[in-house]
């Protein structure tokens, strides 16, 4: 998750238990075969407060032998230094590259002391220069690990979600502290399985000898030398207890995300609320699950949409969500009650927030030609209110709108500003006005989802006899349609301000003179009474005496 500006708020926050209440993010990985059609998917929200991202797209290119590349720390811009530039870098669009290579993240934090801001490579840069110079999954985790090695790693603890069109990977990885480089482990999905996480490190066994397990050399020894880890003691090896020890606030706010979506895949599993309610002694969630039906693109859009409805948490309901069920909680997250110091209160922490900048589905497919086989399905803004749209990895230029994204400049040019409009004035009404944008959010997906299979076959058939015109044609079909959505978020907005101006739900009849009243749920009038039971009776009153 990218935090612009937030330096001095991380600083204070990063390894006090409270980060993960102020900055989070989403991941989910699906293997091979745990899809419907033989796609591997990541998905990934990018959220924090106070940003907006541009859409990233760096085109190929080849490079003279002493270039170097500069580093700049993504969550800040500061300048942490130069490396050395690879001869030739691949395009990059979004998170996804030429080769069907996706990578997302989310931040765990992990040990204060291991924490090493003087060095180069954080996590941001790490991401993207891996996209541009890996062919693999497996080529991105070997990228990732020898720079960090070579240049320090400059970022708090991190796991990383890595794809290709065969397989994917959770990695997690830390620094050293005063000692360059990163303990790290990386893990690929068994094929058939999901993973997930959410802000909290997820990786506890670390098998010797198993190929889909690679890890640093020093993992288990400088866990021994920081004292984090006694071999002697019989305890078997734990890269969550050793590096990222579980704390409450990182069930609370991160593990719920994880059985969110583990309860929706496979609800014949039955998973517990115990271990995200922090329950003592409760068996954490396995790292990787089997569905129980095999996973689309569309399901994957589904996934990253909840704020925990139809469960017993579900946020539209209650005192808190207001007289029009508004499922988000404005930060902080953690609050304690005048009075009382002591006691501490926190609010859920849901997928869906108003804090994402930028979201995506990447779907890579080993039975297709990269560059039709790849698709970075891409949204902006909150995931509830957002609309995916097919960004192919071929295609040979970006939708240029959506790479003006300024937080402290509003513009109507912006489809990020647009689909935060709508958003905001969502929350205002929210049960009402979020019904409305779901009509245009499926007319728009579904259109999508609809034209996949003849675009595609269109475009195979075009790559055969001339690859350049194939990817225009990609080219072409991704940008119309990122700029549609645009303009038609633009009539959304138009379209929920005119029907709920003033309170009101004006269906356009008579000219607009006679809107419905919207009102207050039931449940919301019965807290109201119970605050002044007397004092709204419309009744006849006797005098004071």
């Amino acid at each position: 998750m990218n935090k612009i500006k937030f330096a001095l708020l991380i600083s204070v926050l990063i390894f006090s238990g409270l980060m993960n209440t102020v900055l989070g993010c989403t991941n989910i990985l699906v293997s091979k075969g745990a899809s419907a059609d033989g796609s591997v998917f990541i998905t990934y929200n990018a959220d924090a407060g106070g940003f907006m991202e541009p859409l990233y797209f760096s085109p190929a290119r080849d490079w003279a032998p002493g270039d170097s590349l500069a580093i700049y720390e993504w969550d800040t811009g500061k300048y942490l230094g130069k490396i050395k530039q690879a001869s030739h870098t691949y395009q990059v669009i979004g998170n996804m590259n030429e080769f069907q290579v996706a990578i997302g993240e989310t931040t765990f934090g992990g040990r204060e002391e291991l924490y090493n801001p003087s060095s180069i490579i954080d996590y941001g840069s790490l991401m993207y220069i891996a996209l541009q110079r890996a062919t693999t999954a497996k080529e991105a985790i070997k990228i990732m690990t020898e720079l960090v090695s070579q240049y320090g790693y400059a970022s708090e603890g991190e796991s990383f979600s890595i794809s290709d069109p065969n397989e994917v990977w959770i990695m997690e990885m830390i620094g050293k502290g005063k000692e360059k480089g990163a303990i790290w482990v990386a893990r690929r999905v068994p094929d058939g399985y999901i993973c997930a996480h959410a802000n909290q490190a997820r990786i506890r066994d670390v098998p010797l000898n198993d190929k889909d397990c690679l890890y640093a050399s020093d993992i288990f020894s400088f866990a021994e030398k920081k004292g984090y880890f006694n071999s002697k003691a019989g305890s078997p090896f734990s890269f969550v207890d050793a590096y990222c020890p579980i704390e409450p606030g990182a069930l609370l706010f991160c593990e719920n995300r994880v059985w969110s979506i583990f309860q929706r895949v496979s609800p014949s599993q039955n998973f517990s609320t115990d271990y995200w309610r922090a329950v003592k002694g409760a068996t954490p969630y396995p790292l990787f699950i089997k569905p129980d039906k095999k996973l689309t693109v569309e399901n994957m859009m589904a996934l990253m949409r909840d704020h925990f409805e139809g469960t017993e948490f579900d946020m539209t309901k209650g005192i808190v969500a207001g007289p029009y069920g508004c499922p988000y909680r404005w930060k902080p997250l953690t609050w304690k009650m005048e009075g009382d110091t002591l006691t501490q209160y926190a609010w859920e922490r849901p997928i869906s927030t108003q804090q994402t900048a930028f979201s995506f589905v990447a779907q890579s497919r080993s039975f297709l030609p990269n560059p039709i086989g790849g698709v970075f399905w891409y949204g902006v803004d909150d995931t509830y209110s957002n609309c995916y749209m097919p960004l192919y990895c071929g295609i040979n230029e970006p939708p240029h709108a959506y790479q003006n994204a300024d937080v402290t400049k509003f513009s109507w040019d912006s489809p990020v500003w647009v689909f935060n409009l709508v958003a905001n004035y969502a929350y205002t009404k929210y049960s009402y006005i979020i019904k409305d944008i779901q009509v245009v959010q499926k007319e728009m997906e579904s259109k999508f989802l609809s034209l996949q299979s003849p675009i595609e076959k269109t475009a195979n058939e075009l790559y055969k006899s001339d690859k350049k015109l194939a990817i225009q044609y990609l080219t072409d079909y991704s940008i119309s349609q990122a700029n549609i959505v645009f303009e038609r978020w633009k009539e959304l907005y138009a379209a929920i301000v005119t029907k709920y101006n003033d309170g009101y739900i004006n269906d356009g009849k008579d000219y607009g003179r006679k809107p419905k009243s919207s009102g207050y749920g039931n449940e919301f009038l019965k807290k109201v009474l119970q605050e002044n039971p007397e004092y709204y009776k419309d009744k006849w009153r006797e005098p004071k005496k």
